[in-house]
């Protein structure tokens, strides 16, 4: 595949912080799990969680090297408690984030370009399957940088780690997510003649299963960045870009 990156530019205004809430703003409450084609759907209020701890993670200078910029929301409540992407039980008081692109366990350093505030979190969790924006962090994360009450955000993501390239591995584009199986397999059946391989996987949403099209397995994000543009332009779709992270099926449940 031919080298190319998709623009990564904040786009969200700036907005004062209101009051701070304790559960995920009904505008983002799907943003770490929302995909292609699914409807906003209103989440539960269950009663607020204890007041959270503020473990300020120490905040080691950005080597040169991966940096973007684009808009960051956050999860909550229903998502607490649930299993998250590498397989540990989110807790939205620690210091997590949720990436499509960067592997578990990479420390990005996450500023709020609207207030220059910033917090070091780490990659536990897949998402957002949102347009437009770039990570998802947890509740303990966002009250860092002030934007629990704004929702979303402009924010700077730099890597912090050590000797980490995010860019290597291998990634797949979601063009689509479904409630019902069939209509996932009718449109894996129709690009099937074009493209390979393509495959379903499964996710158990706080709000039900989501069957989520995923197409290709592409070598460097460079490459599926230029794929993703190609499935833009051809077919119409508004994709993602996701890693393939090493132990999971392709066909199977993360």
């Amino acid at each position: 595949m031919v080298s190319g990156c998709g623009s990564r530019r904040p786009v969200a205004a700036r907005q004062p912080p209101p009051a701070q809430p304790t559960e995920t703003p009904p505008a983002t409450g799907e943003a770490g799990k929302r995909s292609t084609n699914v409807p906003e759907i209103s989440a539960s209020r269950p009663p607020a969680a204890p007041a959270a701890k503020r473990n300020k993670a120490a905040a080691p200078p950005a080597p040169s090297g991966y940096t973007e910029e684009g808009n960051a929301s956050w999860y909550g409540v229903p998502f607490h408690g649930r299993r998250a992407s590498n397989g540990e039980i989110y807790d939205m008081y620690k210091l997590t984030a949720a990436h499509r692109t960067l592997p578990f366990e990479t420390m990005v350093r996450v500023t709020n370009l609207n207030n220059d505030k910033s917090t070091v979190v780490r990659i536990t969790d897949r998402g957002p399957f949102v347009d437009n924006r770039i990570i998802d962090l947890s509740f303990a994360a966002a009250r860092e940088v002030e934007s629990v009450g704004p929702g979303v955000v402009p924010v700077r993501v730099e890597v912090v780690s050590p000797g980490v390239d995010p860019t290597s591995g291998f990634f797949t584009v979601q063009v689509g997510a479904f409630r019902e199986r069939t209509n996932a397999e009718r449109l894996r059946d129709r690009l099937s003649a074009t493209y390979s391989p393509i495959f379903i996987q499964l996710y158990d949403s706080p709000d039900g299963v989501l069957y989520r099209v995923r197409v290709g397995k592409i070598s460097g994000e460079d490459s599926a960045h230029q794929f993703s543009d190609q499935l833009r332009a051809r077919e119409g779709f508004t994709p993602f870009i996701t890693r393939l992270d090493e132990g999971t099926a392709a066909g199977g449940t993360r």
